[in-house]
């Protein structure tokens, strides 16, 4: 099943039906990483969180792991009331905010089963091996 839910790794273009979903910063500054990537399909300078064109913002640029988890499960929600929609997941937090996948990939425990959310490998891996544990 999860072969099926991968993020592409370079993700190029989007389907009228996908969603980028990249990490941010509080403040909306998306001047590098994936951010920056968004702009082109309508991230919105200035807005740090949530839907915005065919992308979803969820701050990284702060804090903690824990302070990252309320953004992830605001985000897990919005999927799952938005089943029409693919939300194409990058790497976030791992880039620029300098988080690890290892860090990262646990927030998205509950997203494993809403499926229209697409991951990452790596966070998979993360994922899947955590379950076996």
């Amino acid at each position: 099943m999860t072969s099926k839910r991968i993020t592409p790794e370079w993700i190029t273009h989007l389907k009228s039906d996908e969603v980028f979903v990249f990490g941010s910063n509080l403040h909306g500054y998306h001047a590098g990483g994936a951010a920056r990537t968004a702009l082109k399909w309508g991230a919105i300078y200035g807005k740090g969180e949530g839907l915005q064109g065919q992308t979803y913002a969820i701050p990284t640029m702060f804090g903690s792991i824990q302070d990252i988890q309320p953004y992830v499960e605001r985000f897990v929600e919005f999927a799952r009331s938005h089943p029409e929609t693919k939300f194409l997941l990058t790497e976030i937090g791992c880039g620029i905010a300098g988080f690890s996948p290892e860090d990262i990939a646990p927030l998205f425990e509950k997203a494993r089963n809403v499926k229209n959310i697409y991951l990452p490998q790596r966070f998979w891996e993360i994922l899947d091996k955590k379950g076996s544990e």
